[in-house]
């Protein structure tokens, strides 16, 4: 059966809203989303042949600030999907104090099945289909799965064209040639990893902890060089085709690029192969699941073998999954605090947008890691105060800053 994310997304911040008292009417306000937009792209293939394929974009919430989310290209988005991954950003920029509000967009397709000249095609049609809802004060979209840099620069070129003028805060995530911020690339890593460092010291882990990393997409993958840098070992790795493990450690930069040669990481010299539910199970100090959502199930939340997760996907564990952890004492950071490194970087790139003044990358880390490590202290204190976990703590956190912006326009009472 599969697990609904929205209906898990809504569980999360029933728990925190009873802890706190969230004011009704705000409660209320937040079980659905403001906007949800269905439209239909039709494209011109290869062959000559016409197909239309589905698209959806989902604003939940601007009282923080103009709606602000990645577009997922992949076979199994749904409206579901999108919602929940739209309520999600609108508490990850309110957990790291960001001034925005949550958006989301996707494209029910299989991008590895288009050649580049179709994928350029969806993505400008998917700019078509939202021309007059997209805009740097209204909704501004960016990468997520299986969209690059480089269909953000198809999709800004696009929007530019249609309204005839330039506007390039309108898409994050661009490549700096056209706009784009340096340290965007790896930024959720980078935030992940700054999340991780505070943990450790909180739990008191060590250089050499070990390090299970399920999912090396572009997260995953800066997220297992950098804490490699940082002295971690890397004892699994895992892709969509399966995963590899080596309790001696694995070389990130080697897999990185077996995984070019081959198509993935599996058959990697001196690791052994398993399967992504056993890359799951394997004894670590820290595991970082990094790929989708809804990975973390009640079925093998009781055969994990770690002492602490910082997930750095969205949604990768359900509210029955997070019951049975914290009963095992498994500390986890939650998704909208560790990676929301990522929108923080992206909302750094608007900010230079609008004033066509670009920072360098030692700049733009300098601005990331003081609001990752005070989100997470900030998140950590309310965990103590009302002993509870911490993806509580941070829906705790996120929505007293919501609720106060709600009730000091007086939308949350229509």
């Amino acid at each position: 059966m599969k697990v609904n994310p929205f209906q898990s997304a809504q569980k999360q911040l029933d728990k925190a809203a009873t802890l706190m008292g969230l004011d009704a009417s705000v409660h209320a306000r937040l079980k659905q989303p403001k906007r949800e937009i269905h439209f239909s792209i039709p494209i011109r293939m290869d062959n000559g042949d016409i197909k239309v394929y589905e698209g959806y974009r989902v604003q939940y919430d601007n009282s923080r600030g103009p709606n602000k989310g990645g577009i997922r290209f992949h076979q199994d988005t749904d409206i579901n999907e999108v919602k929940a991954l739209a309520f999600w950003m609108t508490f990850k920029c309110a957990t790291v104090g960001i001034p925005l509000g949550g958006g989301k967009g996707g494209v029910t397709v299989n991008p590895k099945e288009l050649s580049v000249r179709e994928l350029e095609r969806l993505s400008r049609g998917f700019i078509r289909g939202l021309r007059g809802d997209l805009g740097p004060d209204i909704d501004v979209p960016a990468p997520d799965v299986y969209t690059t840099p480089q269909i953000m620069a198809w999709m800004l070129d696009e929007f530019n064209t249609l309204h005839g003028h330039q506007m390039p805060g309108v898409i994050t995530g661009k490549p700096i040639a056209v706009g784009g911020s340096a340290g965007r690339g790896y930024s959720t890593a980078q935030g992940g990893v700054y999340v991780m460092l505070e943990l450790a010291k909180k739990m008191k882990f060590k250089k050499g902890s070990t390090v299970v990393i399920q999912g090396f997409g572009n997260a995953g993958s800066y997220m297992a060089k950098i804490l490699t840098k940082q002295g971690y070992k890397i004892v699994g790795l895992s892709d969509s085709r399966g995963g590899i493990v080596n309790e001696k450690g694995l070389d990130p930069v080697a897999v990185e690029k077996h995984k070019a040669k081959t198509g993935g990481v599996q058959n990697f010299p001196g690791a052994k192969n398993v399967t992504n539910a056993q890359v799951l199970t394997t004894a670590c100090d820290i595991l970082v699941p990094a790929a989708l959502e809804n990975q973390i199930l009640a079925e093998n939340a009781g055969q994990l073998k770690c002492k602490a997760i910082v997930e750095l996907a969205n949604g990768p564990t359900t509210p029955e999954a997070d019951e049975i952890l914290a009963k095992k004492g498994i500390i986890l950071v939650p998704d909208i605090l560790s990676n929301a490194g990522g929108v923080t970087v992206s909302y750094f790139e608007q900010v230079q947008n609008a004033y066509n003044y670009y920072w360098s990358e030692k700049e733009v880390l300098a601005k990331l890691e003081p609001i990752m490590v005070d989100s997470f202290n900030a998140i950590w204190a309310i965990k103590e105060k009302y002993n509870c976990e911490m993806r509580t703590a941070a829906y705790i956190h996120a929505a007293k800053r919501i609720e106060q912006a709600m009730l000091a326009k007086g939308i949350a009472n229509g």
